[in-house]
């Protein structure tokens, strides 16, 4: 099991449910166990062409289980796949582990056993993000996230709509290892933007457009940020390029499986990926009370560098040596030697310290959110 018992829910009787995995909403699962089971779907019609996740025992109103048992509040589910190969369920057990499902085992020669945490749990809600292969744009060119660190610029929007270089001063998020379930927003020119459906993005919401092709003017003026979960077809998106920013409409909304989350924080609160204007934060439903409530980061990282300019003048210590260059996807060759060296060179220091998944101080901020901030402003 995973969690406190919650109390058992009764709004779906139990049994084998169709293999058909995309009618998620007619089984009556919890948000976090829809979000593994669409993930894992993803991942199985990947590693197998043709076969689908079949799940044969979830709400459970007959009390077959034990007391305590997750099946009574559908956090529990028994999968196997539709075509029922015993040969392929180890496997199963293992993607169904890399979708974010917090306990697997392999309960019977029959079936595999998974579950999740409490939607209340505070670790259930943390945490929204770029998958690794999103780019951002660095005075060098477009490069991955999974491939920025600390203190490399990435491209940001400034509050009066320029574009200009920031440092990030932190990860909120970096975990090259996990899979999740993004949201693919896709414009009307083809252009896409893939994050998690918690993550905060600058937009002009279509109905409050103030005519059928608005300007970035009035994105500024009347547009907001809002939680991509709640993004429609027929909002319009802030999408760079090298005249400058313009908008465009989004036409399709698309749930997709990712490797790797990364969430890197800049001074401005806002990042350009694969071109699109998001923000920096996510879960908290409202940029100006999340990026009031990391000044304390902004102020330490001023700080920090006002303290090593004065100590570099006074002469007490000598200015680091210049940092390897991060390379473009114009030198690919040159930038995946790049990254294993990194990898090399840096085990047991910056790499992997920066795999600890959520920063402590989000962390934090996340869990006084669910308890300080009214239930709307919380991404649930």
């Amino acid at each position: 099991m995973s969690g406190d018992l919650e109390g058992a829910h009764t709004t779906s009787s139990a049994g084998t449910w169709p293999e058909l995995l995309y009618t998620l909403d007619e089984l009556h699962f919890p948000k976090r166990c829809k979000e593994k089971l669409n993930t894992l779907a993803i991942s199985v019609m990947n590693q197998w062409p043709g076969v689908k996740v079949r799940v044969t025992e979830g709400w459970d109103e007959e009390h077959h289980h034990a007391p305590h048992s997750l099946h009574y509040e559908g956090r529990a589910v028994d999968i196997t796949t539709s075509d029922k190969d015993r040969s392929k369920y180890g496997m199963l057990a293992r993607l169904a582990r890399e979708a974010g499902f917090d306990w697997v085992y392999y309960e019977s020669r029959s079936h595999i056993h998974c579950s999740v945490k409490s939607e209340s749990s505070a670790a259930s809600k943390l945490g929204g993000c770029f998958p690794g292969s999103g780019e951002v744009l660095t005075p060098s060119g477009a490069v991955p996230v999974s491939a920025i660190r600390e203190g490399d610029e990435v491209q940001v929007m400034r509050s009066d709509g320029s574009l200009s270089f920031s440092p990030v001063l932190m990860f909120l998020h970096r975990d090259p290892q996990v899979s999740r379930s993004f949201l693919r927003l896709t414009t009307s020119s083809g252009a896409s933007l893939t994050l998690t459906p918690s993550h905060l993005i600058v937009l002009l919401q279509g109905q409050h457009a103030p005519t059928s092709t608005p300007t970035v003017r009035d994105a500024v003026e009347h547009g907001g940020v809002v939680l991509a979960g709640r993004v429609e077809a027929g909002d319009f998106l802030l999408l760079t390029s090298q005249e400058g920013v313009r908008l465009e409409k989004v036409v399709q909304i698309k749930h997709v499986a990712g490797a790797g989350v990364f969430a890197p924080l800049t001074a401005e609160g806002t990042v350009v990926v694969d071109g699109f204007v998001a923000s920096c934060y996510a879960v908290i439903d409202s940029q100006t009370v999340a990026h009031w409530a990391f000044l304390p980061v902004r102020i330490y990282s001023n700080l920090k560098e006002a303290a090593l300019t004065l100590l570099r003048a006074m002469g007490a210590i000598t200015s680091p040596l210049p940092s390897k260059p991060v390379k473009t996807h114009s030198e690919k060759r040159i930038f995946k030697s790049s990254v294993r060296w990194r990898n090399e060179t840096q085990v047991n220091s910056v790499d992997e310290a920066e795999t600890i998944h959520i920063h402590w101080y989000p962390r934090l901020l996340y869990s006084l959110a669910s308890w300080l901030l009214p239930a709307h402003l919380v991404y649930s």
